[in-house]
């Protein structure tokens, strides 16, 4: 768990943002995990983009989170990817309120 994922769960329970889990599992063929997820929505904080190394921005990493987010929506989930900065800031929890109320 990060700092901006703590602050994130900090910021939902704030702003009563009910049922959304940390680390939930979607698919029962892989280990996959979404940060936070409430179906059909899961949020995913992307702590290492501005790394120069991370797992995230390496080409086999890249493609390995392709795989995880095309089979996720193939499965039905709007999957809402952020930064530490979108956290902080309180876009994210705002860019969450706009798709709760979407869905």
């Amino acid at each position: 768990m990060s700092e901006a994922e703590d602050l994130f769960s900090f910021q939902l329970r704030a702003a009563k943002v009910q049922g959304f889990e940390r680390e939930v599992k979607f698919s029962s063929t892989r280990r996959w995990r979404f940060d936070f997820a409430r179906w059909p929505i899961a949020v995913e904080v992307e702590g290492g983009s501005w790394m120069a190394k991370s797992r995230h921005t390496s080409g086999k990493g890249f493609e390995k989170d392709a795989e995880k987010y095309n089979e996720a929506a193939i499965l039905g989930w709007r999957v809402l990817r952020v930064t530490p900065a979108q956290v902080k800031s309180g876009q994210a929890l705002r860019w969450l309120e706009a798709l709760i109320k979407e869905v």
